[in-house]
């Protein structure tokens, strides 16, 4: 169940609220110091993305200058050339 932050208007607190997704989001809340019902916002957060891999420009639109990739598909294509060639034929009956 997400955690939504919400603010009081007329203070600028905020409480934490756990709703489903999908319920409405909260026009008024329970003030935790008097117990009465406030209006309050809903407030966005900023969410922070980490991007692994490549397929990004640090890694893959940058200056290019090595061959790094071409030189790895073709060893892995001669190793499995070896590998089948390494494999003895069964036996005739």
């Amino acid at each position: 169940m997400p955690t939504y932050v919400y603010k009081f208007v007329e203070t600028g607190e905020t409480i934490e609220v756990h709703q489903d997704f999908s319920d409405d989001a909260l026009t008024e809340a329970m003030h935790p110091t008097d117990g009465k019902m406030r209006p309050v916002k809903k407030v966005f957060l900023p969410v922070g993305i980490t991007f692994k891999g490549g397929g990004f420009y640090k890694t893959d639109s940058g200056k290019s200058g090595s061959s790094t990739p071409s030189s790895t598909s073709d060893t892995s294509s001669s190793s499995s050339d070896s590998a089948s060639a390494a494999t003895p034929a069964p036996a005739a009956d």
